[in-house]
Formats: C-alpha cells, sequence, structure tokens
C-alpha cells in the first residue's frame, strides 16, 4: 500500500515533537502504555496511530490535533 503525504506527516511531527521534548521512544511508550516497538512503528510509517492515540500524543506534547 502507498504511503500518502499526511502519513509522512504525523511520522515527521512525531519524531520532532519527541525530539523537541528531550525523549527517547521509550520514554513515549511508556507514557502511552504501548510497546517501543508499537510507537517506533508510527515514526517509521509501519502503523499510523488510532484517532485515540493520536489524541493521547496530542495530549503528551501540549498540541491539537487539527484536521
Amino acid at each position: 500500500m502507498a504511503r500518502n503525504r499526511s502519513q509522512d506527516g504525523i511520522q515527521e511531527t512525531l519524531k520532532l515533537r519527541r525530539t523537541i521534548s528531550g525523549l527517547v521512544q521509550e520514554d513515549v511508550a511508556d507514557d502511552l502504555g504501548i510497546a517501543r516497538s508499537s510507537y517506533t512503528y508510527y515514526e517509521t510509517g509501519k502503523t499510523s496511530p488510532s484517532i485515540y492515540m493520536l489524541y493521547e500524543l496530542a495530549k503528551l506534547y501540549n498540541v491539537t490535533i487539527d484536521v
């Protein structure tokens, strides 16, 4: 399945927000209650976060989700 530009944007944004926050993937995964490998998949595009997980990520990084 081909990736679209919005998926690339999510991946880049997740990595950027994590690094700006001074966190490693393990920290974010622990905060979200998921495995580090699951979070890694979000950043690499293997899977996309669910709407619920996007909401949790937005809370973690203190940002809004705009559509």
